[in-house]
């Protein structure tokens, strides 16, 4: 009787085993983040580590962000003492870094597009323009992705203003309590950024496909708005 044969081709190409150790939690877009750390050993370059990115309140079918290997090591303990190391606005950058990447690929999936593209015509129709008419003004993905991210950073900065200085300056404090400053000109860009992100967190702020309806149907008001804003240093308490 022969003995059986062994997968060997199985057993080398099996996933190595994880650890998983979470090392931090960010708020994005209203939504928290669990950051958790993987690390596990490669036969070929000792351990590896990278962030895995969970949100406490998943969309249907939402799987976790993931980063690519960003530490290459000679043992675990050396992966978690960096990652230790690394404070929260890198993590920050991290998660928008994937965030952004998962929506690079939302932006190209075909099912995306197709429905840009069913958004921008039945706006033409509802405003009296032939949907193939080239004389009206355009507009892509790309661009309204940026100017989204700019309506989201004026709806911070008019939040601020219509807070009273001494009331802001107290929030400020109760933000960046437990922090270390020393108030170096990088550090002192971080805590703003820290304070930017924790009221942006907060505000009641439409996803971006709620925006995208609302912008095209409303180009005037949010150029008005835009304008009051920046251009003369006032912050409006309507768009009309």
């Amino acid at each position: 009787m022969h003995a059986p044969e062994t997968d060997t081709h199985t057993s080398e190409t099996a996933a190595p085993a994880e650890s998983r150790r979470t090392v931090g939690r960010l708020q994005r877009g209203g939504r928290q983040w669990t950051c958790i750390l993987v690390t596990y050993e490669s036969p070929e370059d000792g351990w590896r580590g990278r962030f895995e990115f969970e949100s406490e309140s998943p969309l249907p079918g939402e799987e976790n962000l993931r980063t690519a290997p960003i530490f290459v090591e000679t043992s675990e303990t050396a992966i978690q003492g960096k990652a230790r190391s690394m404070g929260h606005p890198l993590l920050a950058a991290l998660l928008d870094s994937a965030l952004h990447v998962r929506e690079q690929e939302r932006a190209s999936s075909p099912f995306l597009q197709r429905w840009f593209r069913s958004v921008l015509a039945e706006h033409a129709l509802a405003q009296g323009h032939d949907e193939a008419d080239d004389t009206q003004p355009t507009a892509d993905l790309d661009q309204l992705r940026s100017l989204y991210a700019s309506y989201r950073m004026d709806q911070v900065g008019h939040f601020i203003a219509l807070v009273h200085p001494d009331d802001f300056h107290r929030a400020v404090d109760q933000i960046l309590e437990g922090q270390k400053i020393d108030f170096a000109a990088r550090d002192r860009l971080q805590l703003a950024m820290i304070v930017v992100e924790f009221i942006e967190a907060r505000l009641p702020l439409p996803p971006f496909e709620t925006w995208i309806l609302d912008f095209l149907a409303n180009r005037d008001l949010y150029g008005r708005y835009s304008h009051a804003l920046h251009r003369e240093g006032l912050a409006p308490h309507s768009t009309t």
